[in-house]
């Protein structure tokens, strides 16, 4: 039995096509913005066939790039076969695909990281060149032709509204129950004309439920009907616990200090397994009816809603794993009322993540002794995956936390270093840090002794010697005492530790 049709809008009927068909209506050169924010609602049928096409084209000697421009990370079927036929000519403003890494770090693909809170601005403002093409997975369209959201909103109202041209994949793997979870914000205008957006807690909606689209602009309808690539998280291990302890300890000092609330304050959180075990503790903990204002929504969040010591969650996207995904589609309606999906635009925006005073929490790749992080290089040239959102919410967080293990590569590595070997975040938006080791309180703390609380509160035992008479030498010997330095040696010192694993 056939899955009935979710285009109810007769007008567009007759614009459903083929993904072959579509992909044949995207010419090279152009700039393309596409859904998908951290492997949720990205289209899954059209990229497949376009990068089929792109691979036919280049082996045929005839050039054939595009730009790709989308919410945040996607997935295989997107970024993966995009980059395997040598089709991207840019990409922004963030992804982890390891054949888009391979290709941008070997100089084959150019890739502006920018902040996620930059790109719909940045495309209103004109900054990026012209959106030729919007290809936006969607859950449904309406009779009278509005957009039902899929299961992440990232950039694509901005998309809709910018681009030339539509192509729209409609999902019938996406729930039909999704439909109220989203909160599209038509009230953004260019400077000079813009007015604050009125959102003071967490769960306001201030928006509508649907995207608004010209129909005269969509050039094609996909139907699908696919899922989102789930990922899988490991139990949380030793470190991950450990460091949920310490931030932990951390509200708590902070909640008996009367800096901080007894239900704290709203909660972002990026993703992976340290995210995921700091919701564990925080589900274990003693702080009730808690809120989040984030970026995406993962498995440890869903804990928390449904024990009920999270009271709602706003995001632009989930980021489940397959058990995650079976357990929300399975009560959806419990859900509904207690998730916003919002633009990213509104997730991210600075103002309203300092109105609301949000705890940010944040992985990174390595930290200075002076607090200055890297969350997006290895050996200070290559990208990893980017700085996504995290500098959104750093720089204007109630209080901005960011944790890592203390050591890496199997401990030839220290994840605390003389000097971040790349800097995305200064160590005037870094007021905590921590590792299994400890947590460094940094807020009021000068450089010098930043220096000594970040070594002795999170440092791993094997490093913290080295570090110590680092920093020992550098006072006495560098040009200034107030961020002292041996730059030869600092700079070295990343080389030292990957050949040798030793000082």
């Amino acid at each position: 039995m056939s899955t009935p049709s979710r285009i109810l809008n007769k007008a567009l009927q007759g614009k459903i096509m083929s993904a072959e068909q579509a992909a044949n209506l995207i010419p090279s050169g152009v700039n393309v913005g596409m859904s998908g924010f951290t492997g949720s609602g990205y289209p899954k049928s059209v990229p497949k066939a376009l990068a089929k096409r792109i691979s036919e084209a280049n082996s045929a000697g005839q050039k054939f790039r595009i730009s790709v421009w989308t919410g945040a990370s996607t997935a295989p079927e997107l970024d993966g076969a995009l980059a395997e036929a040598d089709g991207v000519e840019m990409r922004l403003p963030y992804q982890s695909d390891p054949i888009c890494r391979k290709r941008i770090n070997a100089g084959q693909m150019e890739y502006l990281d920018i902040h996620l809170s930059h790109v719909a601005q940045f495309v209103w403002f004109g900054f990026l060149g012209k959106l030729d093409i919007a290809l936006v997975e969607v859950a449904g369209i309406l009779e009278d032709g509005r957009l039902i959201p899929s299961s992440s909103i990232g950039n694509n109202k901005t998309w809709l509204d910018q681009a030339d041209k539509i192509i729209l994949e409609v999902n019938s793997k996406q729930s039909s129950r999704l439909e109220g979870m989203h909160d599209i914000y038509y009230g953004t205008a260019l400077p000079p004309h813009r007015l604050p957006i009125p959102l003071v807690h967490p769960d306001d909606r201030i928006g509508e439920q649907y995207f608004h689209c010209d129909p005269d602009k969509i050039i094609a309808i996909v139907e699908t009907d696919a899922p989102d690539r789930n990922s899988p998280f490991s139990p949380p291990d030793e470190n991950s616990n450990l460091i949920a302890g310490h931030i932990l300890e951390f509200f708590e000092h902070e909640v008996k200090k009367g800096r901080l609330p007894k239900n704290l304050l709203p909660l972002q959180s990026g993703v992976g397994n340290i995210a995921n075990a700091v919701m564990a503790g925080l589900n274990n903990g003693p702080f009730d009816n808690l809120t989040a204002y984030t970026e995406v929504l993962q498995d440890g969040m869903l804990d928390m809603l449904r024990s009920g010591k999270l009271s709602m969650a706003s995001a632009t996207a989930f980021s489940l794993s397959d058990a995650g995904l079976e357990e929300f589609t399975k009560n959806i309606e419990f859900y509904r009322d207690k998730i916003v999906l919002r633009p990213q635009e509104i997730s991210n925006h600075p103002e309203i993540i300092r109105r609301l005073g949000v705890l940010a929490m944040n992985g990174i790749i390595e930290a200075d002794i002076y607090g200055n992080v890297n969350s997006t290089h290895v050996m200070g040239s290559a990208i990893m995956n980017g700085i996504g959102g995290s500098g959104d919410f750093a720089r204007n967080a109630y209080i901005s936390i960011f944790m890592t293990p203390s050591q890496a590569k199997n401990g030839k590595i220290s994840s605390i270093v003389p000097m971040a070997s790349h800097v995305d975040h200064t160590e005037h938006d870094v007021q905590v840090l921590v590792t299994e080791q400890g947590l460094a309180d940094l807020r009021g703390l000068s450089p010098n002794q930043r220096s000594k609380v970040i070594i002795e509160n999170c440092a791993h035992p094997n490093f913290k010697d080295a570090l110590l008479d680092y920093h020992k030498r550098a006072y006495e010997q560098s040009y200034g005492k107030h961020t002292p330095h041996l730059l030869e040696e600092a700079l070295s010192w990343h080389q030292r530790f990957l050949t040798d694993g030793q000082m």
